[in-house]
């Protein structure tokens, strides 16, 4: 496990722990190196956790070396967006995405 700003890496091997597991809501990134929409991703997602770290916990997941979880959530596109709560799957969003509008959709989903 990794945590660069405010973003921690999760992987195959502790995403139920990380994540099913959280106290927290979670947004999860599956992403991948070779994928520039989620590169753009980066600092949105950054800011993100450092301001609203105490409610929601923000992670993310390289498909390429983690291929177990993307297959269990069927994930098909980089980037995808999941939202956990209680380790249950609540909102999927699909696509890179201006902060502003990420932060409506997490607002619209109850997360924040």
């Amino acid at each position: 496990m990794n945590r660069t700003a405010g973003v921690t890496e999760v992987t195959d091997a502790d995403f139920e722990e990380q994540v099913l597991g959280a106290d927290l809501p979670v947004l999860v990134e599956f992403t991948a190196d070779w994928c520039a929409p989620c590169r753009q991703m980066g600092p949105v997602l950054g800011a993100l956790a450092d301001e609203e770290g105490h409610r929601l916990k923000v992670v993310k997941l390289d498909v390429d070396t983690n291929p177990e979880t993307a297959r269990a959530y069927r994930v098909l596109s980089m980037p995808t967006f999941l939202v956990f709560r209680e380790g249950e799957p609540v909102r999927s969003m699909v696509g890179a995405r201006p902060g502003r509008r990420l932060r409506a959709e997490l607002e619209d989903a109850d997360v924040l």
